[in-house]
């Protein structure tokens, strides 16, 4: 039994992710999308579940994990095959691990790798192809954990309506455990991604979806729903659907992945609009008898999974070469008809059907040759990049390299800090160091070129609360110098403001600070672009302390725009040329920016 109507909530979600992906910075709520997806799933199966225990008094568990795996699995292997030969026209660091990134998302478990890999879900440097396949995972693990559980229930029940009432109270209890543990860790976690990404706190919509299904489901229905159907006008069920459209189109435009009113709040709010949704197109099917579902609108539902597939892959492939309007706009259409071939050709032939274009049936014997030639072709240069691929990209490398480098040039730094004369009345060290990040790390040599007595002390991932506690050890180890370089930012934290600050209180007084602005050349897509706030930040403390200066990389970065061709708009140098050219600018912020610094005053705060 098809429910009509059930297609606008399909459709609706995947806009949200859509947009949410091509225009973030217009729509931060979009992502919100997948947990429509999530709870009608939710409402679905457990449908399903009850129709099947209502016909045949048992649950063939069996025949469920089969059509899943016909339903998700073909689609997936295609777009695996078709997209990551694709990936060889970007640069490398794509193509890092891309092997295990294939092998988690076929064993339905990227949201795991992803936080195994201390992968944010958003502002990656490098984001994976794969990433979007997570919310797939956490659907599969649902289906193993829920139709367990249901097919233990139905053994336990004696008659359907038994079924429903555990069925209801089972689902009720899990959706509040696993509510609560997102709701609850969201105050401690250091990432949001580890709780959107894990199974246990993230499940919740599905089973907020589940226990509508006892009420209102599919061909089962309790009396009272029924009633309630005869008694619901037209208008009131629409009504009731505008009600909660009107709160996913207030999500979408309000809620931002990075706050913690998401994690305690906005999820739970999306799901509980898409039940109500749920709630209405049920009502409305039943008042709609004569009235047919548009065929455009069922499209769409149709290849919906398809689509989601295909988009994530294309569109950072394409964003990589093209302008962000080109790139969404290719992505939309290639996607649309991948999924459609998926979804009416493919996908048909392999469940063993005869699929049908136009009411003429395309017998799967006379192309099955062609068909499986056409894989192997597809599917070859996949596995060639899996096995040829590398385990770090030329980023990773370079930065590993530079990181030896810094290690090697640390040891000789540290044996003539002790033989450096003081500074001042205060008894302060002479020199200069600098704590910084990835490219911090990436220009270390140049740093080096242009100032020799420097120490560096860069590192990967870096951020700002990372570097006060490393300002904090050397102030409480005596190791200290003169003037402290901070060059974080690109890594971000979301209280920059009170970071920076702690930087700037702990400081003790005869040194003086050096703070190098943070550049993030994708700062146009983000809806909240941190690195480019805490830029500007740092810019307006030079007004409040006369001890602060500026390296201000960010302009400089905006103005040498060949820097950044063929890079993650973060890390300077997509050949050797611009990436010698780009550490050698970054170099010359920082030491102009000393210059500048040894005719201002060191830090002289009185305190109370």
């Amino acid at each position: 039994m098809r429910i009509k109507w059930l297609s606008i909530i399909r459709v609706i979600g995947l806009i949200f992710v859509l947009l949410y992906h091509f225009f973030i910075k217009y729509f931060p709520g979009g992502f919100l999308g997948v947990d429509l997806f999530f709870t009608l799933s939710g409402y679905l199966t457990t449908a399903i579940f009850i129709d099947e225990y209502g016909k045949k008094n048992s649950i063939n568990l069996h025949h469920f994990s089969t059509r899943r795996l016909y339903r998700i699995l073909p689609p997936l292997v295609l777009c695996l095959i078709i997209t990551t030969p694709l990936a060889l026209f970007i640069r490398d660091d794509f193509l890092a691990r891309i092997g295990q990134q294939i092998t988690a998302a076929l064993g339905f478990m990227t949201n795991i790798y992803e936080i195994l890999a201390g992968g944010g879900y958003e502002n990656q440097f490098t984001p994976h192809l794969f990433l979007h396949t997570w919310s797939l995972a956490l659907e599969v693990h649902y289906y193993v954990l829920w139709g367990i559980i249901v097919w233990i229930l139905s053994r336990i029940a004696k008659t359907i309506g038994q079924l429903r009432g555990l069925i209801f109270l089972t689902a009720g209890t899990l959706f509040l455990l696993t509510f609560l543990t997102m709701s609850i860790t969201s105050f401690f976690v250091t990432s949001y991604s580890t709780i959107y990404f894990a199974t246990w706190t993230h499940i919740f919509p599905f089973f907020l979806g589940s226990l509508l299904a006892p009420i209102a489901g599919m061909h089962c229905t309790t009396a009272a729903f029924q009633r309630i159907c005869q008694n619901w006008t037209f208008p009131k069920a629409i009504r009731l659907f505008a009600v909660g459209l009107s709160v996913e189109l207030l999500l979408l435009f309000t809620f931002k992945f990075d706050s913690i009113w998401t994690y305690l709040f906005g999820f739970l709010l999306s799901s509980i609009a898409t039940l109500i949704m749920i709630y209405a197109a049920r009502i409305l099917h039943e008042k709609t008898p004569t009235i047919q579902e548009p065929a455009f609108l069922s499209y769409l539902a149709n290849i919906s999974y398809n689509l989601y597939l295909f988009h994530w892959p294309l569109y950072i492939i394409f964003s990589q070469l093209l302008d962000n309007t080109l790139a969404s706009t290719l992505t939309l259409v290639l996607s649309i008809i991948l999924s459609s071939l998926s979804f009416y050709l493919i996908e048909p032939m392999v469940t063993g059907n005869n699929p049908a274009l136009k009411h003429r049936f395309i017998h799967f014997q006379t192309y099955s040759k062609s068909i499986v030639k056409i894989g192997t072709v597809l599917a070859i240069p996949t596995i060639l990049v899996c096995l040829l691929s590398p385990k770090l990209g030329k980023l990773e490398q370079q930065l590993l390299i530079d990181g030896l480098h810094q290690a090697d040039a640390r040891m000789i730094q540290t044996k003539t800090l002790a033989e450096r004369g003081k500074a001042s009345s205060y008894e302060v060290v002479k020199g200069i160091m600098v704590i910084g990040d990835s490219v911090t790390l990436h220009a270390t040599e140049q740093i080096k070129t242009i100032l020799p007595d420097a120490l560096v002390d860069a590192q990967g991932s870096r951020n700002t609360t990372q570097a006060f506690e490393i300002l904090k050890t050397n102030i409480e180890s005596g190791t200290l110098v003169e003037n402290v370089v901070i060059a974080t930012g690109t890594n971000i934290v979301y209280n920059y403001e009170e970071e920076i600050n702690n930087i700037i209180d702990i400081l003790p007084n005869g040194y003086r600070l050096i703070f190098v602005t943070p550049y993030d050349g994708n700062y146009q897509q983000y809806d909240n672009p941190i690195a480019e706030k805490h830029a500007q930040y740092l810019k307006s403390l030079v007004k409040k302390y006369n001890f602060i200066t500026i390296a201000d990389w960010n302009t400089v970065a905006k103005e040498n725009p060949q820097l950044w061709v063929g890079t993650d708009n973060i890390h300077f140098g997509g050949t050797s040329t611009t990436r010698l050219e780009g550490a050698t600018l970054f170099a010359q912020t920082i030491s102009d920016a000393l210059k500048k610094a040894a005719n201002s005053p060191v830090k002289n705060i009185v305190k109370n």
